[in-house]
């Protein structure tokens, strides 16, 4: 039998279960919805999941390792991998079911439940509620590549020197006490979104929240030993360079694969995504080039990043002139977090996770409420800077306080630092006894 010929027996097989009446109408579960497949979306998804992913692996990777020192280089993308490793097995777990699960009724305004852990009733029969054109497992497998990534992002803000094994603990304990409440309350019939909150792609969800938690990091951790003093320049621009444009490309699925359709919002959110990053590069040109006498690469790459950011909850409620002033803001107020502000209150955020993505999403987050219009969304309706403002509190308040605790169980099993004569040999060779030559 060829393979195709394969393929189309399991299909009409597959299509001949699908149809069968003990099939046909499974128990639900309280967050889920019969699944009325929409083909196109189903494709475009599927198609967004895989750009989403490569944001993490290798597009941020590349873009943190090249930041860092060469010593360093290795350590910083093993954690972007380890980030993948770890989030996509406890999205499977529990993740999954307390971010889009329904909970009680006394904490589901905070939280989800736990009736989906391990997917149990997750089938091919079923969609979550909020897009019944989609298999469930196709909506679970695009969501969990926004979880995977936030953690990720702010590895940025302790590159250089927290212990794996503490980035490890780390990492799992923020998705469950951090990401997963967030996400639930702002997307999952949370209190947030109950409030009326905008968050087309993860403004607050994703890079309010990673940023602010950066910053916590940062705080926490003190700053690397040589700070103020030691060359610390990026070992290797070009990784970075080819990290932004993959963040690019990867981000159109981010922003346009939230319409969860293949439709005209989705394309609408496409180009201000584009449109917001160019404009940003070219704020965040203007600004350093005035201030430092030179326009710089990594400064161009990081205004497209922030722009990135900016763009991100507003990308599926504003026309396309109001995602140019978004990035043409973000560009000059990112490089405003990333330099002065870093510089005046002297943290340490590494590879500026708060800088870029905590400065870029709140710029952002409050902007949708400036330019969100019904001529683009019908969900616009009602936005204020006011309501963008609630919405960030709650976020910042969770995410720092949580944050905060995670380090504090962190510090006291793992231990948080490497040992300082471990730090100054690098961290590639003394936390992974690798080196690049």
């Amino acid at each position: 039998m060829t393979r195709t010929a394969a393929l189309s027996a399991f299909t009409a097989v597959g299509a001949a279960s699908l149809a069968s009446p003990a099939l046909a109408a499974p128990a639900l579960l309280a967050h889920q919805a019969p699944l009325a497949i929409d083909n196109a979306a189903t494709a475009w998804i599927l198609t967004s999941t895989a750009l989403v992913l490569l944001m993490t692996l290798p597009g941020l990777a590349l873009f943190y390792g090249g930041m860092v020192r060469k010593k360093n280089i290795i350590s910083v993308i093993a954690q972007s991998a380890a980030a993948f490793a770890l989030v996509s097995v406890l999205w499977f777990l529990v993740g999954y079911s307390l971010s889009f699960g329904k909970g009680p009724d006394a904490v589901n305004g905070l939280i989800g439940g736990v009736q989906s852990a391990f997917l149990n009733g997750v089938t091919m029969q079923t969609a979550h509620s909020l897009l019944p054109g989609l298999p469930e497992l196709l909506f679970v497998s695009f969501q969990m590549t926004f979880a995977i990534i936030t953690p990720a992002l702010i590895a940025g803000a302790f590159a250089e020197r927290m212990k794996f094994s503490a980035s490890l603990l780390f990492f799992a304990l923020w998705h469950l006490i951090v990401y997963a409440p967030i996400c639930h309350q702002v997307w999952g019939g949370g209190y947030l979104g109950g409030l009326g909150v905008l968050d087309f792609a993860g403004g607050a969800v994703v890079h309010v929240n990673a940023g602010v938690a950066g910053l916590v990091c940062a705080l926490v951790l003190g700053p690397r030993h040589g700070f103020g003093r030691d060359n610390m320049a990026p070992a290797n621009l070009v990784y970075s360079a080819i990290g932004t444009g993959l963040l690019l490309v990867g981000w159109i699925g981010f922003n346009a694969g939230s319409a969860g359709a293949a439709d005209a919002l989705a394309a609408t959110a496409a180009f201000n995504t584009i449109l917001a990053a160019a404009a940003a590069a070219l704020g965040w040109m203007a600004i350093e080039w005035f201030d430092r006498k030179r326009p710089t690469l990594l400064g161009l790459l990081s205004g497209i990043v922030g722009g990135l950011v900016a763009i991100t909850p507003a990308a599926g409620f504003v026309d396309p002139k109001g995602a140019f002033f978004i990035g043409l803001i973000a560009g000059p107020a990112c490089y405003a977090g990333a330099v002065w502000l870093k510089h005046a209150l002297k943290y340490d955020d590494s590879l500026d996770a708060f800088g870029v993505h905590g400065i870029g999403g709140i710029v952002g987050a409050l902007l949708t409420g400036v330019f969100a219009t019904t001529s683009v969304n019908a969900l616009a309706e009602g936005a204020t800077v006011w309501k963008q403002a609630v919405g960030l509190v709650g976020a910042i308040a969770w995410s720092a306080a949580g944050t905060f605790v995670v380090l504090m169980i962190c510090k006291f099993t793992t231990g948080l630092r490497v040992a300082r004569d471990e730090e100054v040999e690098g961290l590639d060779y003394t936390q992974h006894g690798e080196a690049i030559h």
